[in-house]
């Protein structure tokens, strides 16, 4: 797994970590925001972000899904469930599969930007 992304898990609870201040994430972030003055990449806008892109290609992700996005990060997290830790391990490979691959996100921000609820 990256470097940006971490997951923890708990009795009760798994913590999916996006630190978006690290190089890479940080570095698409400024290529969003260049598209979309809107898209100023803090963990609010990767948590609207996020909400937008799992809502229209993987929605049950979205299912039992929690946040707590501050500026230097995002956190997701799920209840402690089997069915919950693939949930965040699919995530985790979605949010690593957008950063690895940003033409996709720059793609998303330039043509559906104006839908996205930033922050």
């Amino acid at each position: 797994m990256a470097d940006y992304v971490k997951i923890n898990k708990t009795d009760d609870r798994i913590d999916l970590w996006f630190l978006n201040e690290n190089d890479e994430p940080f570095a698409v972030g400024e290529k969003l925001y260049a598209i979309n003055e809107n898209a100023y990449m803090n963990g609010y806008n990767w948590d609207a972000l996020f909400q937008y892109y799992l809502a229209k290609n993987d929605p049950e992700l979205l299912d039992g899904l929690e946040s707590d996005p501050e500026a230097g990060s995002y956190v997701a997290y799920y209840d402690m469930t089997d069915e919950n830790e693939e949930k965040a391990e699919r995530f985790a490979e979605i949010i690593v599969s957008l950063i690895e691959n940003e033409e996709e996100l720059c793609h998303l921000v330039r043509e559906e930007g104006d839908e996205i609820e930033w922050d």
